[in-house]
């Protein structure tokens, strides 16, 4: 017997606190059902903190979502994106066509600009990564027909930010001046907004409440680095409630920092003892990592994690590449 579908969620809004609405959006995508927007109350209109996934009816769950918590989508003024990954930008250009609305956003945004222009050319280099990475040829062409069969890139259109989203850049609103913390890792492109009065810290994707980790690979020297270094940076905020990407707002901001540092320095640990036994292809390192073999559901996220700790650990000098023959799989192993 057939495992029935899972139900899609609808948009659904929520009051958080006054002048400050969650906008939870649904995504498609196994195991991360919704994501969140948020909406600040700013004079006459609302600030709108990321705007969901682009796809056929996306912008009814957003519209519906902020009916419940009696907003509309004409009310926004300004759209802050934390980052430039599809669940956070994808309708960015659609809702700017529709309310004429100013975008801000960090301007290290390739890693998304790219595919969104070329999504052709983008596939095929990350499909030269995954081989080199040693994903099996089977295994890449049932992942091109899964996403064959998904269609589209989740971005409505590309448009460039009218400013950028760096230090020192305040974002106003009702609830007083949030302040910009660049925080690289998650993505090249991830913010934090920090309202220091009231200690109010939105995290997008840098912090969840629970532990998820994903790096963007190929785009800056040593993401997982940079993940940790945005890790201290927070720490020193010392915020008390968190307003994630993804899930609820949960208070005990400095546990979920830790829980971060541990699950990293865990897997970092687990590449180096791999490779310390033999040199190993990304994608044999992988089990070693997550305790399960790589599968064309986790391929994309558990490998571009995988290559960042490995980068990590090459950046750090503590492992190296080996590569024997220019058409075979690259080799990791221990310095």
């Amino acid at each position: 017997m057939s495992t029935p579908a899972r139900k899609r969620e609808l948009g659904r809004g929520e009051r958080v606190l006054p002048g400050l609405w969650r906008l939870r959006l649904p995504l498609p995508w196994p195991g991360v059902p919704h994501g969140n927007a948020w909406a600040i109350a700013a004079g006459d209109g609302i600030v709108l903190v990321d705007c969901g996934l682009h796809e056929p009816g996306s912008l009814a769950h957003l519209e519906r979502a902020l009916a419940m918590v009696n907003l509309r989508l004409d009310l926004v003024r300004l759209l802050v994106v934390t980052h430039a990954h599809t669940d956070h930008y994808g309708q960015a250009a659609t809702i700017v066509a529709h309310t004429g609305c100013s975008l801000w956003m960090h301007p290290n945004h390739r890693h998304l600009s790219e595919r969104a222009r070329d999504p052709e050319l983008w596939l095929e280099q990350r499909l030269e990564i995954a081989r080199q990475s040693g994903v099996p040829a089977e295994m890449l062409r049932r992942y091109l027909e899964r996403r064959g069969n998904g269609g589209g890139t989740g971005v409505a259109g590309w448009i460039e930010p009218n400013r950028h989203l760096v230090d020192g850049v305040v974002v106003p609103t009702d609830l007083g001046d949030w302040e910009v913390i660049e925080t690289p890792g998650h993505a090249p492109s991830h913010v934090c907004l920090y309202q220091r009065e009231r200690r109010l810290l939105i995290s997008g994707d840098h912090l969840l409440g629970r532990v998820s980790l994903y790096f963007d690979y190929g785009y800056t020297p040593d993401p997982a680095g940079e993940f940790l270094h945005s890790l201290d940076r927070i720490e020193d905020l010392d915020a008390r409630l968190c307003i994630p990407g993804h899930g609820r707002t949960f208070t005990d901001v400095a546990a979920h920092i830790h829980a971060n540092r541990r699950l990293v320095a865990e897997r970092v640990q687990r590449v180096l003892d791999a490779v310390s036994v033999d040199a190993l292809t990304a994608v044999e390192i992988v089990p070693h990592v997550h305790g399960q073999e790589i599968t064309p559901l986790t391929a994309q996220w558990w490998l571009s994690e995988t290559l960042c700790y490995l980068q990590h650990l090459e950046m750090t000098g503590r492992v190296r590449r080996t590569v024997d023959d220019p058409d075979l799989p690259e080799r990791w192993a221990a310095v």
